[in-house]
């Protein structure tokens, strides 16, 4: 897996498209990664005490590295279409 935790990525498909972060974690037995501020859901969470609250939290959930592109720190621009011009 070519993503590591600390790159920047750019969204490139899906409801968070467009959007970049930098990736706070990678799961490579799942190939996806987990990037801040990308792919946040609302989870219902159980009161853990007797007199705590159930409450919702936003919580940032993982998406498939094939949805991200690496972005290029020099440039700001998406590695995978600098390599397909190299190719070419």
């Amino acid at each position: 897996m070519r993503i590591k935790k600390g790159d920047n990525v750019v969204v490139i498909s899906g409801t968070d498209k467009g959007k970049s972060g930098k990736v706070t974690r990678s799961l490579p037995k799942q190939k996806s990664v987990i990037v801040e501020g990308i792919n946040i859901r609302k989870k219902h969470q159980r009161p853990t005490r007797n007199r705590q609250k159930g409450q919702v939290v936003d919580k940032t959930f993982p998406i498939h590295i094939s949805n991200v592109s690496l972005v290029d720190p020099k440039t700001n621009k998406l590695l995978d279409r600098l390599i397909e011009y190299a190719i070419n």
